[in-house]
């Protein structure tokens, strides 16, 4: 049985409704299948409104996401970051202002070696992206 996609899933604690407002305004994603907590039998109420599960359609790609598991431990970060391959530089450039904005720079946009225009961030939300958009020769 071959795999047949692999999604980044990306979590929150109490924030992916501002977190997905984010994406579909810096990236122009659309969501899709977004449940809350409060559809599942026996949630608190304090925690009714959180999202359970959310797809995001980004240029074709899905990225889902979620906050975490009420009553769960949450650690921001980690070893994953969430790489977007883009074609027009003023493209790049836009989305990873957006992104950027009330978040930090890793390092700015730049032309690279290995003839990309690249940079990273942490958005204000604790995710790690790459932007990677390739250079015409």
């Amino acid at each position: 049985m071959a795999i047949k996609m692999v999604n980044p899933y990306l979590f929150f604690n109490g924030t992916a409704v501002k977190a997905l407002e984010l994406y579909k305004n810096a990236l122009g994603a659309r969501a899709a299948n977004v449940s809350t907590f409060g559809e599942a039998p026996g949630t608190p109420p304090a925690s009714a409104n959180l999202i359970m599960h959310a797809t995001l359609d980004i240029d074709g790609q899905t990225v889902m996401l979620s906050d975490s598991m009420p009553g769960q431990p949450f650690a921001a970060g980690g070893n994953v970051q969430v790489c977007l391959n883009l074609d027009d530089v003023g493209e790049t450039q836009k989305k990873f202002d957006a992104l950027a904005a009330g978040g930090t720079v890793t390092m700015p946009l730049q032309d690279t070696f290995w003839g990309a225009r690249f940079g990273t961030l942490t958005d204000a939300f604790g995710v790690q992206w790459m932007f990677n958009c390739e250079l015409k020769k």
